[in-house]
């Protein structure tokens, strides 16, 4: 599991330590980070509902004419149309095409207009990258009456190896300034998953978000519910931002966002198959699908390496050589010569990669099985750029011979540091 572990780590970063010399360049990710499966606002309202949590009544619409009917079928004057991407910070972003905001309480009749704008547009917020998500769907919500915003979150929580329920009664979209500027207002309850929420941690919570003495209860419920459905669901991350309370004092998730854990995938079948792959960098959805660990970085210099470890450190090198990784591709232990192509036809799908540098320790992976690939993936590919290989291990000397037999004009290279040398100067 260390390989996926390795990957993930690499995803919650934006940018990796430079390397020791002063010629070292950053290799920084290139699209925003996320962690294990996420769902739009929608799928996960709806995964809130089914667990007994109040939201506010919405209609997906994939289409203009869908959207005009929800919000006939609301029925209000107003209605709130929201884009669904996989990125935070919508209401303060821009489409590329000029509208501003991607949430808009609009007039009924106003949905047509609107919908046309964002439907199919590219909304940019702080959160998607410069390159902004595409808008495929619009969620139309019933506009509420709110008496205020607050903040809840459920996390997994590394120092505790547990949940940590975070908390605010001030909160929503401001809920990163006020964490510093007056972070004494959020309160923080780690719970132990084994022996679960306890009153105590629920009167904690209920107190903190400032909860009238007639809803606690009621209030204290819709807590645990969203409790349970992190424990249940195999979730990551539980995000109700913000949690709004309305004049009658009832808490609800105005706003829903879910992460889980994709090694439970087998338990969550049903949620998985609402995985949104246009909101992901086409690379890596190809890389899923070939049991591949693929990160798009912004360097020139692609990188197929077996194991995170020396994955990672193979993009050290680079940068401790002058260059700048353009991935990390890990194709495990146990790849297939099918599996060695794709990951070639991955790599060199980005355009800015102008040398590939294969470092391979077999072990368990075999380096003739290697080296079969990189002459099959060579020559259906027809690559135009460097490829320098440095081979170790397991059949080595058989995978060497095939190599140098193949005619194909590779760069032989002794070491890793020996590799990342050939490989920057390749490009020089």
């Amino acid at each position: 599991m260390f390989h996926r572990l390795a990957a993930r780590s690499l995803r919650s970063v934006s940018a990796s330590a430079s390397a020791s010399n002063s010629s070292s360049k950053c290799h920084k990710v290139n699209f925003q980070s996320k962690r294990f499966l996420n769902l739009h606002e929608y799928q996960s309202s709806a995964i809130m509902e089914q667990a007994g949590v109040n939201v506010p009544f919405g209609i997906a619409a994939h289409s203009v004419e869908e959207a005009v009917a929800a919000a006939n079928q609301i029925g209000d004057e107003e209605v709130v149309i929201k884009s669904q991407i996989l990125a935070g910070g919508r209401g303060l972003g821009a489409f590329t095409n000029g509208l501003q905001g991607g949430v808009h309480i609009i007039k009924t009749s106003e949905v047509e207009e609107y919908a046309s704008k964002m439907l199919g547009g590219t909304l940019v917020t702080k959160q998607s990258g410069p390159a902004g998500k595409p808008v495929n769907t619009l969620l139309i919500a019933k506009k509420m009456a709110l008496a205020r915003e607050c903040y809840f979150s459920i996390i997994m929580d590394r120092a505790s190896q547990g949940a940590l329920i975070i908390a605010s009664a001030e909160g929503g979209t401001s809920i990163e300034d006020l964490a510093e500027s007056n972070p004494e207002k959020i309160i923080q309850v780690p719970v132990d998953l084994q022996r679960g929420i306890t009153e105590a941690d629920i009167e904690t919570i209920v107190n903190g978000l400032e909860v009238a003495a007639d809803n606690k209860a009621a209030a204290g419920e819709q807590i645990r519910a969203l409790f349970n459905l992190f424990v249940e669901k195999d979730c990551t991350m539980v995000e109700v931002n913000p949690l709004a309370v309305d004049f009658d004092g009832n808490l609800l998730a105005a706003d829903a966002k879910i992460g889980f854990d994709d090694n439970a995938s087998f338990r969550q079948k049903d949620i998985f198959a609402q995985r949104d792959f246009t909101q992901e960098d086409s690379r890596e959805v190809a890389a899923t699908k070939h049991d591949l660990n693929y990160i798009g970085l912004e360097g020139d210099i692609g990188c197929m390496v077996n194991g995170a470890g020396l994955a990672m450190a193979t993009m050290d090198i680079i940068s401790m050589k002058g260059g700048t990784p353009a991935n990390f591709l890990d194709v495990g232990g146990s790849a297939t010569t099918e599996q060695i192509t794709a990951a070639f036809e991955i790599i060199t799908a980005d355009p800015a990669v102008k040398a590939i540098l294969v470092n391979i320790f077999g072990g368990i992976m075999r380096c003739d099985v290697i080296a079969q690939g990189i002459i099959e993936a060579s020559k259906t590919l027809e690559l135009k750029i460097p490829v320098v290989v440095r081979l170790e291990g397991t059949k080595v000397n058989e995978g060497k011979k095939m190599l140098n037999e193949s005619g194909l004009q590779l760069i032989s290279a002794n070491d890793l540091d020996d590799a990342a040398e050939k490989a920057v100067a390749a490009i020089a």
